[in-house]
C-alpha cells in the first residue's frame, strides 16, 4: 500500500452542534496516512474518501481522544505549579517537551490545585463534515511535511 499525503477541509463540531474548529476560510489540513498525526477514526474515514468528495463522520471516543479517565484528574499544592497566576480554566505544558501533557486547571482550592490532564475532548463524540481536497503520492524523505494542528 502506497502511503498518500491527504488534505482536508473540516469543520468540527459536539453532539450539540457547536462549532469546536474549523479549517474553512484557511488553508487545508494535511496529513500523511498511517502517520498518527490526527485521530484515528477521522484518518480512516479520509482515507477511504475521493478526491472532492464531501462527508459526514462521527467519532465514537475510543476512535478520537479516548475515555475521560479519573486518575488524571489530581490535586497538587500550588507551590509544585510552574505558573505562578492561575485561574479555572488556564491551560499548560507541565514541561518543556513537546510529548509533556499538557493540564486544565479544574479549580483552586487554597493552596491546592485541581488539575485535569485528559485531552480536552476525551470522553466526547466529534462530528466532522469533511472535504478530501487532495490525495496525492507522499513526499520523499528529506522534504517538509505539511502543517497538522489535530
Amino acid at each position: 500500500m502506497t502511503t498518500r499525503l491527504l488534505s482536508f477541509h473540516y469543520t468540527l463540531r459536539d453532539a450539540a452542534g457547536r462549532v469546536l474548529d474549523t479549517s474553512r476560510g484557511g488553508e487545508p489540513t494535511s496529513f500523511l496516512e498511517g502517520s498518527g498525526q490526527i485521530i484515528d477514526g477521522l484518518a480512516e474515514a479520509l482515507g477511504l474518501m475521493a478526491v472532492g468528495e464531501r462527508r459526514t463522520v462521527v467519532v465514537p471516543p475510543a476512535r478520537g481522544y479516548g475515555q475521560r479517565e479519573a486518575e488524571l484528574v489530581q490535586k497538587v499544592p500550588r507551590a509544585r505549579l510552574p505558573v505562578a497566576d492561575l485561574k479555572a480554566g488556564d491551560q499548560f505544558q507541565t514541561g518543556p517537551d513537546r510529548q509533556d501533557p499538557v493540564v486544565t486547571v479544574v479549580a483552586i482550592e487554597g493552596d491546592e490545585v485541581l488539575l485535569d490532564a485528559n485531552h480536552p475532548l476525551a470522553g466526547q463524540e466529534l462530528h466532522f463534515e469533511v472535504e478530501l481536497i487532495t490525495a496525492g503520492a507522499a513526499a520523499p524523505a528529506g522534504l517538509p511535511r505539511a502543517k497538522n494542528p489535530l
